[in-house]
């Protein structure tokens, strides 16, 4: 039997959390099922439990492959370009209402929640290192509440639909500059 790359296995399994990713976008976690996501993906019960052993770690998976195009700097230009991104992303793929998912199933899997825990630490880590010189002394208290605001649009995003950034660029800029 002729041995498969490694490229072959990184594409099957994206091709595997892709589809879970989609369903999970549609219907939620709780109304799809291994079979959804085999019918998804195109593949049989038996290539998907190669690379999964159950649901939750395809949600694990298609936590762990999440991340938002971070601002380089923290200027109301670069906040403002995050949120819009954020916003399309929820527009044109429902990544916010997947978010609000993920924070849910969060609550009740330790697994989950770790992973979670690691996103948000990073992003607070991140905030913090673009926290303009004279504000350093105040850069984890910047830095947590950016991360809530931004977690805080995503959310409403996710429940209310499209809504305009720019009150929550003029809240993150007045977080940022005190």
């Amino acid at each position: 039997m002729p041995k498969v790359s490694q490229e072959h296995m990184d594409a099957r399994r994206r091709q595997i959390v892709d589809a879970a990713r989609a369903r999970f976008t549609s219907h939620g976690f709780a109304r799809t099922s291994m079979a959804d996501i085999v019918a998804g993906s195109g593949l049989s019960n038996g290539a998907i439990y190669r690379y999964f052993t159950s649901k939750d770690e395809i949600v694990v998976a298609v936590c762990e492959q999440g991340g938002e195009a971070f601002p380089e700097a923290l200027t109301a230009e670069a906040v403002a370009g995050f949120l819009e991104h954020v916003r399309i992303r929820a527009r044109e793929t429902g990544h916010a209402r997947l978010v609000a998912q993920i924070y849910a199933e969060a609550a009740v899997s330790p697994q989950l929640a770790d992973v979670v825990q690691q996103q948000l630490a990073a992003l607070r880590a991140a905030v913090a290192e673009l926290v303009p010189d004279h504000r350093r002394q105040h850069a984890e208290q910047i830095a947590e509440g950016f991360t809530a605001l931004c977690m805080s649009y995503s959310q409403q995003l996710a429940v209310r639909g499209d809504l305009d950034p720019a009150p929550f660029t003029a809240a993150l800029m007045s977080i940022i500059d005190g």
